[in-house]
């Protein structure tokens, strides 16, 4: 097994991939990056990495039998991660809901688009204790501004929801009211890997107010330009990546 993280999709390094690359970059966990544009090479199906980031990444751009390899991996112990996005779950053009991928994942998708944007307040809410989860302020969330929507399979636990609230004017205040909460993290295991959804986006727009969550700034170089994040995010993608990949730099 590689012990490296496969990242497919988010556009280029160039890009939107320039946020999770950043991240990685920061906390030295090695990757090789294939673009939204691209298909996986012709070697594709003779490694096994120790994490598998499908992240904005139509199903499309898989070569027959690519996705099915991702899955015996998976079986055999590699981690698999798939982030929110137009491009994921079912998406805009994601339809990942008949592949091979669909059974791993600890989330059943929607067979029609999945896509909810919101213009007022989205914020996470922590709904479980999880070592993803530890160590960053859930008392202070950060909102997101979009998400696919997806159910968590029986198996699954939900660690965190995203809570959309309503906000109306009255004169000199605004005026807060709770509606949905919507599952937006879930984990699982599929044989010997672990798994994990995460509904919203790693890259703007979706990612919202969480790409800037924290007490200080992550200034990190992606190729030849400068990607500035909060802390938080970075640590929780890190968290993320780290605990499903476990196989990393082992």
């Amino acid at each position: 097994m590689l012990p490296r993280i496969c990242y497919l999709g988010d556009d280029t390094l160039q890009g939107a991939a320039a946020y999770l690359a950043g991240i990685m970059s920061h906390f030295g966990l090695p990757y090789d990056h294939v673009a939204s544009t691209e298909s996986p090479d012709a070697a594709f199906a003779s490694r096994q990495y120790a994490l598998y980031v499908v992240s904005d990444y139509p199903a499309a751009r898989f070569r027959e039998g690519d996705m099915t390899h991702v899955a015996e991996c998976v079986a055999k112990g590699s981690g698999l991660v798939m982030l929110g996005g137009w491009e994921s779950f079912f998406g805009r053009l994601g339809e990942y809901h008949r592949s091979p991928l669909a059974g791993v994942l600890p989330v059943a998708m929607l067979d029609c688009d999945d896509r909810r944007n919101s213009a007022q307040p989205c914020l996470i809410e922590k709904a479980a204790d999880h070592p993803i989860l530890e160590g960053l302020p859930w008392d202070r969330p950060p909102g997101i501004g979009g998400f696919n929507a997806f159910t968590p399979k029986p198996n699954a636990e939900t660690l965190l929801r995203c809570v959309r609230f309503s906000v109306q004017s009255r004169g000199d205040r605004f005026e807060f009211v709770r509606g949905a909460s919507t599952p937006l993290l879930a984990v699982g295991t599929w044989k010997q890997g672990r798994t994990a959804a995460l509904a919203t986006d790693v890259a703007p727009h979706w990612v919202g107010g969480l790409v800037d969550w924290g007490d200080r700034r992550v200034v990190q170089e992606v190729a030849g330009s400068l990607v500035e994040v909060g802390n938080w995010y970075a640590e929780f993608f890190r968290n993320l990546l780290a605990w499903v990949g476990r196989g990393i730099r082992d």
